[in-house]
């Protein structure tokens, strides 16, 4: 059995086509790159015809990311701008968007081109194989980073290692934000705890305790050429330690009571499956 799924969940939507794919992307002071972003999207899910919404939720930007976002609309009909004017926050914006997006599946990327939009293609292409996730890997064999600033690196690499031993998956980037997952998913993780960017293990966690099933595909990713990074080491630490332990008590402690319906009931016992991604075409 591989890890590209969970045990309970393979071929649960066989036969179950997807007519519409929504891309979530939140975006805080990204003028410089918003436009491209958008762009090479669009361009990219057209030319593979795949029907598509791409949802910016604007999270209280300074700068001229809703101008500019304002002037795309007006060639891209597929856009759908919103701006978040409550509370901000990285996992607010993205759940603003995550309210509101028409899809029946929904990819949840960077504003700054970091993310390929070649993956979003492959995303859609491994949901619809009938899978409830779509997870992406960096570090899996056919993935790659470009200029990931050492100190994040190494980080990144031991915070993923500790979730590894606490869910004991093997699964190797949980902390990554670039995911995508059936609308079924989505409704059956609320309500979403995390307002900051612990919301990228939030989802993913919560997923996989609840037994929603799951692939692993590679994917690239390349440091942002404008702008600056909006996540804080210091300041997301014991955020991300919160939702993890959450998360684990969840696992562990309730006994099932949030895991979906249909699926099976399971000890509190290690994943016993092995990690093989979804290679590349």
């Amino acid at each position: 059995m591989s890890a590209d799924s969970t045990p309970s969940g393979r071929g649960l939507h066989e036969g179950s086509e997807l007519r519409l794919f929504s891309i979530v992307i939140p975006a805080l002071d990204e003028a410089d790159c918003i436009a491209s972003t958008v762009e090479h999207l669009h361009v990219e899910l057209r030319l593979k015809e795949i029907p598509h919404e791409i949802v910016v939720v604007d999270d209280g930007s300074k700068d001229a990311t809703w101008d500019v976002l304002q002037r795309l609309r007006e060639r891209i009909p597929e856009l759908k701008p919103v701006q978040n004017l409550g509370p901000h926050g990285y996992g607010r914006a993205v759940v603003k968007g995550l309210d509101i997006f028409a899809g029946d599946a929904v990819c949840i990327m960077m504003a700054d081109e970091s993310d390929d939009c070649r993956d979003v293609v492959l995303y859609w292409e491994t949901l619809q194989s009938g899978c409830d996730c779509v997870f992406g890997s960096r570090f899996a064999k056919g993935g790659g980073v470009v200029d990931y600033p050492w100190l994040k690196l190494r980080v990144n690499r031991l915070a993923n290692w500790v979730i590894r031993q606490m869910f004991r998956v093997k699964y190797n980037d949980v902390t990554n934000a670039f995911k995508a997952y059936r609308r079924e998913v989505i409704e059956g993780c609320r309500p979403f705890l995390a307002p900051h960017f612990n919301l990228t293990i939030e989802i993913p966690l919560k997923a996989i305790v609840r037994g929603y099933s799951w692939k692993v595909v590679p994917i690239t990713w390349r440091n942002r050429k404008s702008g600056q990074s909006k996540l804080k080491l210091k300041e997301m630490g014991s955020r991300y330690f919160f939702i993890m332990m959450y998360c684990w008590l969840e696992k562990y402690f309730a006994l099932g009571d949030y895991r979906r319906a249909d699926a099976p009931a399971r000890s509190r016992t290690a994943e016993t499956a092995t990690y093989e991604p979804t290679r590349r075409g």
